[in-house]
């Protein structure tokens, strides 16, 4: 954890660093830890241990710009350190729109506890981590005869950050995580070696789903067996929940300040356009309790709060940081998403598939990319016909294409069944009219 010592450290160097030549300053310490090992076949394959002590400023000197780190934090080292620092930044391009944020965005403080740090994170034995991941492989080991390997993970780490900046903020965060993954690989038809996998993740390990992974992976594995292309063309699509986020990547990436300023977005100009279906509601809830994402600042200090991201559709909020901000002359909002979180509907993936009558469900994509200045898309995919709401054959070895502002105008319907462990909780969705190549 960040202690007293650290943060007169980090004070300490802010000062050094004003004394000697720079006219601002950010200084962060990040403290943290992380375990993993993995399993294969029954046998510890790797092990890991980690830990980061480490010392990043930013230098504003004479309308120039310079980011430094170091895991040094002895104070004679840090001299130095800081001295290069700013005599190297004189030597950088002038750039005046690398400033800190205006001082009125920042976050004040005494808000109450998201609840982010598992307070029992150091009394989980070692033992007992090993312990979960072999079940998870056990649960997928010798179960059919078509398995060939079964790997399974676990993981943690608890990370601490303090930062302050010379025109007035300081803040501190602490949080932990836990995650555990299944994956499988079995004998198909032919040469064909279909694999999958499952994981769970949360930030207490009390709430860490720890059974049902492995079994999950292998049903998701065997149900591949026999995959082939189908017939080309318009299906509706049905994503689910694993793998919608792929579909709103793009979108989201399209609304940063950095693609709006450098014109490399599909979404530019559109503030208050409607740009997707009316069924297309995405809020930003930055301090939801015990969430993975949930925080009070950004990177720069500034303070989140609750934004409207899609409504209706229509296109709310572009996430733009202090340079940005200053690249075009408008207000600055928040430079990155906390916690998306989209409006859904009554069915869960199930009932979207129970009222298909001819379509495929994706579960899986496999390379592709998407323009980020026209939107255009050309994804590989696998999943499932659905043929009379059922599924039917499973396929592969098919590609997906199209445009990312027609296929979000053609959203159908949204389920129920976001991941709630996740930091973007968007569930199952469904496409019409979306364009498949196959046979």
């Amino acid at each position: 954890m960040i202690t007293k010592e650290n943060k007169d450290l980090a004070q300490w160097a802010l000062e050094y660093a004003l004394k000697n030549g720079c006219q601002s300053s950010r200084v962060t310490l990040y403290n943290g830890s992380s375990s993993s090992l993995e399993i294969r076949d029954m046998k510890i394959d790797r092990l890991q241990q980690a830990s980061e002590n480490s010392l990043v400023i930013h230098l504003f000197v004479n309308g120039r710009f310079g980011s430094y780190s170091t895991n040094r934090l002895d104070k004679k080292e840090l001299e130095k350190f800081i001295k290069e620092g700013i005599a190297a930044t004189r030597f950088l391009a002038e750039d005046k729109a690398r400033t800190l944020p205006d001082s009125s965005l920042y976050y004040k403080g005494d808000a109450a506890d998201l609840r982010l740090f598992d307070p029992r994170f150091d009394s989980i034995l070692p033992d007992d981590k090993v312990n979960l991941a072999m079940s998870i492989c056990e649960e997928m080991m010798g179960k059919d005869e078509r398995v060939i390997s079964a790997n399974s993970s676990y993981s943690d780490e608890k990370d601490f950050k303090y930062m302050i900046a010379s025109n007035g903020f300081e803040g501190e965060t602490r949080g932990s995580s836990y995650g555990l993954v299944g994956s499988v690989n079995i004998r198909g038809e032919g040469d064909v070696r279909p694999e999958a996998y499952w994981y769970e993740s949360s930030l207490y390990y009390e709430d860490l789903i720890k059974t049902g992974i492995g079994t999950k992976a292998l049903e998701r594995a065997l149900r591949k067996i026999g995959q082939r292309k189908t017939a080309s063309g318009k299906y509706v699509m049905i994503v689910d929940n694993m793998n919608s986020g792929r579909l709103l990547s793009p979108i989201i990436g399209a609304i940063y300040g950095s693609s709006i300023q450098q014109k490399n977005s599909f979404l530019l100009d559109r503030i208050n356009q409607k740009v997707g279906n009316e069924q297309m509601t995405l809020t930003d809830e930055p301090h939801l309790i015990k969430a993975s994402g949930a925080r009070y600042f950004d990177n720069e200090g500034v303070a989140t709060k609750r934004l409207p991201v899609f409504e209706n559709g229509v296109l709310k909020t572009y996430y733009i940081d202090t340079y940005s901000a200053n690249k075009m002359g408008v207000k600055q909002t928040i430079g990155s998403p906390s916690i998306l979180t989209m409006r859904h509907g009554e069915k869960d993936l199930a009932g979207l598939i129970a009222t298909t009558d001819k379509g495929i469900l994706v579960t899986g994509f496999n390379g592709g990319n998407c323009n980020s200045t026209t939107g255009d898309f050309s994804y590989g995919i696998e999943g499932f016909l659905i043929e009379n709401g059922a599924l039917s054959q499973p396929i592969s070895e098919m590609n997906v294409t199209g445009n990312m502002l027609t296929l979000w105008e053609n959203l159908v319907e949204i389920g129920n069944d976001p991941r709630q462990s996740s930091s973007w909780r968007i569930p199952s969705l469904s496409f019409s009219e979306v364009d498949f190549s196959g046979l």
